[in-house]
């Protein structure tokens, strides 16, 4: 059986979800897993799929990106598929883990990701750092502290933290961190 797999983030639009659920159909995916979340937070439609999966499936994805968030993650997917008879199929690379050759480009490519990953982090952290240094970047400006005359006001309306903060849009956290300073 084909099963498919798609994610998009949390910031992605819903077109994309929808063009790699069409893609996972026209594949002929019998079953798809979907959801609308970020690679690094939880994941019960990928779950959900690996659990779902029987020996001789094959799970197909339309990018590597979507079903995997690093090589450790990838060859942690790819042992469990693997202990299940499970096979993997990467649309887009045109790989499929069933052969010896899909197993090597697996890795190689999934080395490349990871690296591009990390080389894309360490430029983010030198421009913020040059920004900083050209004091043009001064990050979020802190919302809750301008509040604080607003929080110790409500506060001796008798309102109480979880009310404020709510009114507020703010954290009960900050709410207690402006009435305790």
């Amino acid at each position: 059986m084909l099963i498919g797999y798609a994610r998009t983030s949390t910031l992605e639009k819903e077109a994309g979800l929808e063009a790699q659920i069409c893609d996972l159909q026209a594949l002929g995916c019998e079953k798809i897993f979907r959801e609308q979340t970020s690679s690094v937070g939880p994941r019960p439609a990928l779950e959900q799929a690996l659990d779902f999966a029987r020996e001789r499936d094959v799970l197909v994805v339309t990018k590597l990106d979507r079903l995997a968030r690093s090589v450790p993650h990838m060859w942690d997917i790819m042992q469990q598929l693997q202990a299940k008879g499970v096979a993997v199929r990467i649309i887009n690379m045109g790989i499929d883990s069933s052969t010896p050759t899909g197993k090597l480009m697996l890795n190689v490519l999934g080395g490349v990701a990871q690296f591009e990953r990390e080389m894309m982090l360490e430029r983010q952290r030198e421009g913020i750092a040059k920004a900083k240094g050209e004091g043009r970047y001064k990050g979020r400006k802190p919302t809750a502290r301008a509040k604080a005359d607003e929080v110790k006001a409500l506060a001796g309306q008798g309102l109480s933290m979880g009310q404020i903060a709510k009114r507020l849009g703010i954290g009960k956290g900050s709410v207690h961190r402006a009435l305790t300073s």
